[in-house]
């Protein structure tokens, strides 16, 4: 039976999956509210670990630590850095880096790790497979895109920095939380899987568009949870 831990950064990249939640009974810790119940029969915990690195990092400890997870999802928005990705289609994790780690100065390439075996970290296959499934179902007017998420403590704005962000990691949306998670994941042997819904194009148009597209965006992100958890219903409760 799985115990899924839904991370958004935010209030708003969460509250449409609380209200659909039953037999709620929240708990506080490290300053974060985590909802446990049933979404969609299954069980999980809901929580918003405010925004970066070191808040998903904190957060998602204490789901496996404190609540058992032994999946950890993390759902919001996301800058698109392929020009193919339009603002409210779907990026779904593949892999996940952190693109502000730069030890370069001792010899290491920028986004690896001192002193670990991995530091680019791969989501499970087989759930990244079936998320793709249930976005083409519950979302027949956008778009689902694989790749690497690349996630830093910054918002990206800048057209500079968006194509540095693409010729040094490849990276398919930036954020600032989903590779923490997938670090976390790492260490305790855990499956995860970043589902990043586009709100702007992470260039000179992104407080614009954030503001404006967010919502729609969020919405795409609940469809699609809410046909995988009907999709893997038999396996997951």
């Amino acid at each position: 039976m799985k115990c899924i831990g839904l991370i958004g950064a935010m209030e708003e990249e969460v509250s449409l999956l609380k209200e659909k939640m039953q037999e709620r009974e929240e708990s506080r810790k490290a300053g974060m509210v985590f909802t446990r119940g049933k979404l969609w029969g299954v069980d999980t915990v809901v929580v918003v670990s405010g925004i970066g690195k070191v808040n998903m990092a904190v957060c998602a400890q204490i789901l496996v630590d404190c609540f058992g997870v032994n999946l950890l999802i993390n759902t919001g928005v996301a800058g698109s850095l392929d020009n193919r990705i339009d603002i409210g289609d779907i990026v779904l994790s593949t892999q996940a880096q952190q693109h502000d780690m730069d030890v370069s100065a001792l010899g290491d390439p920028v986004g690896i790790i001192p002193r670990m075996e991995e530091s680019i970290f791969k989501a499970d296959a087989e759930l990244v497979e079936a998320a793709k499934a249930a976005c083409e179902k519950a979302n027949p007017d956008i778009h689902c895109f694989l790749g690497k998420v690349v996630s830093g403590d910054q918002f990206i704005a800048s057209g500079e920095k968006k194509n540095w962000l693409v010729e040094q990691f490849q990276g398919t949306c930036a954020e600032m939380e989903g590779a923490a998670m997938a670090q976390v994941a790492y260490l305790n042997g855990i499956p995860f899987l970043v589902i990043r819904a586009i709100s702007d194009k992470a260039d000179n148009s992104g407080q614009e568009d954030y503001a404006v597209f967010a919502k729609k965006a969020i919405r795409h992100s609940v469809n699609l949870l809410e046909q995988l958890y009907a999709d893997r219903e038999q396996e997951w409760k």
